[in-house]
């Protein structure tokens, strides 16, 4: 890989990382601290768990970990839009937009980041077809 190629990949991965990291720290903020539903506290916090699911994977540069990741995040952006649009109060409807802030960066940070080595197998791929057919 080249110099630029690396840097472009660790530019990548650490948006996915720290989108990633800051989207766990808004959620349990969230619902537990910040605007829970109920006054107190939330069990809407364990809506965390299943980002922490791909967390050791995507800090590892894990491509497959990485790919159905990157479609998880997307229940989280789908979660914020509709808190964004109708939540009453002020704070939690501009949490729901910064959430999909965050999905938006993990997954176009996640997308590019893999993008080279979507490239590399779908190349794979058609050589082996090529050695197949001869």
């Amino acid at each position: 890989m080249k110099q630029a190629e690396q840097t472009t990949s660790r530019i990548f991965h650490a948006g996915s990382v720290g989108s990633l990291l800051t989207l766990i720290a808004l959620c349990i903020a969230w619902e537990w601290v910040l605007t829970p539903l109920p006054p107190g506290g939330s069990w809407l916090v364990l809506k965390v768990l299943p980002l922490l699911l791909p967390l050791p994977g995507v800090l590892k540069r894990d491509v497959y970990t990485m790919q159905w990741a990157s479609m998880l995040i997307l229940l989280y952006f789908t979660e914020g839009i509709v808190r964004g649009v109708s939540d009453r109060s002020g704070l939690s409807a501009t949490l729901g937009w910064i959430e999909v802030a965050l999905t938006c960066v993990f997954f176009f940070c996640t997308v590019f980041y893999l993008k080279p080595y979507k490239q590399a197998a779908k190349k794979l791929a058609q050589q082996v077809i090529q050695k197949a057919s001869k």
